[in-house]
């Protein structure tokens, strides 16, 4: 079994990997969201949200880890790659063409969600499995609440 302060760590790595198909896959997530919403976030906005977001990866997995729930923040994480990946999935089935983030996200972050899921059965309660595979689903929809609101509300000042 692997050992839990090595498997927290597969997620800011996991992250970084994302976060630079984001960058630099297809028009970039920017151009992407833009395109598709109407979201307006300059690449700048984007990349310091998106070093926040690392920064809580990397916080998150090591009070865990020094607190001793690091079985709980994967399970959090877990749901966080899952609900993202398959985001960004079904946005590029319904928009029939590739946005960034989306091979990361197949290839990595759902398979990550649902082997961590799938391992952590056992280790711990059900009951604690659940609880934190939902926040993370949760944190995950929040980020992207934030995410279209936050675009829109700066389009209008702008006007």
């Amino acid at each position: 079994m692997i050992e839990d302060g090595l498997w927290l760590a597969l997620f800011p790595a996991s992250y970084i990997i994302h976060f630079a198909e984001e960058f630099w896959g297809g028009e970039g997530y920017s151009a992407y969201l833009y395109r598709l919403r109407g979201i307006a976030i300059t690449k700048h906005r984007f990349v310091i949200l998106q070093a926040l977001g690392f920064v809580l990866f990397v916080v998150g997995c090591a009070v865990s880890y020094s607190l001793n729930f690091p079985q709980l923040m994967i399970a959090i994480l877990s749901g966080f790659v899952f609900g993202n990946g398959v985001s960004h999935t079904i946005t590029a089935i319904a928009d029939r063409r590739y946005g960034p983030g989306l091979i990361a996200s197949a290839v990595l972050w759902i398979p990550l969600g649902v082997i961590s899921i799938w391992l952590l059965l056992g280790r711990m309660s059900n009951l604690r499995l659940v609880v934190g595979v939902v926040i993370g689903l949760a944190i995950n929809g929040a980020v992207a609440l934030a995410t279209l609101r936050g675009g829109k509300i700066a389009e209008a000042r702008t006007k």
